[in-house]
């Protein structure tokens, strides 16, 4: 069987919405600013954007904080979103989730559990507050799973009771986008994924180099 094409689906939505009376309020989580602004600029023209900022998965509070202010700072001068919801920074719960998984690879069952962790918190929060729908800009990176996230954002939304946007936001050039935004704006621009055993792995291969 094909693999669902998750952007082509993203798109025959987006198609189907109605043109006229509300438009759709979406919840985007959002795990950084540059990742946020190719989503923001493709979807901004047919969603009332939030931007949900939860990721207990940072390695440090300034890092969590740098990354927080950068993102509101995108909010603010791009007009691309309504606001930005900043949470609290909780790592006991990523550490908590991924227990037991400490030793595992980068991509593997340890960043599994991590995107599940922050796409319920998502999904709740978009219930909770009357959102139509919600997704995340972490499938613009080329190191995500698309699929694996589009499998969790589903089933956490039919869970929640939250319809969930299917989306692979690197396909036409998504990600090579990002960056350029990133450049114009300014934004800080970070070299590892966030959590402490992303960090480990990119100075390991620093080291590498270096030898």
């Amino acid at each position: 069987m094909p693999r669902p094409n998750h952007d082509a689906l993203m798109q025959a939505l987006i198609d189907s919405l109605s043109k006229d009376g509300p438009r759709p309020r979406l919840l985007l989580h959002c795990c950084c600013a540059p990742c946020s602004t190719a989503v923001l600029e493709r979807l901004h023209q047919h969603f009332d954007i939030t931007v949900f900022y939860d990721n207990p998965n940072i390695d440090t509070s300034s890092e969590h904080e740098l990354r927080a202010k950068e993102l509101q700072q995108l909010t603010a001068r791009s007009g691309l979103a309504d606001k930005a919801v900043i949470q609290p920074y909780d790592p006991a719960s990523y550490y908590a989730a991924v227990r037991g998984l400490e030793q595992e690879p980068e991509g593997g069952a340890r960043c599994e559990r991590c995107f599940a962790l922050r796409l319920r918190n998502a999904a709740r929060y978009a219930a909770a507050h009357g959102y139509d729908c919600y997704t995340t800009t972490l499938t613009i990176s080329p190191m995500k799973n698309a699929a694996l996230l589009n499998a969790l954002g589903e089933q956490l939304g039919q869970e929640e009771n939250i319809p969930f946007l299917n989306s692979d936001f690197k396909k036409r050039g998504g990600y090579l986008r990002s960056t350029e935004l990133s450049r114009q704006y300014g934004i800080y621009r970070q070299d590892y994924c966030g959590c402490v055993f992303s960090r480990a792995a990119r100075d390991r291969r620093l080291g590498q180099r270096k030898d």
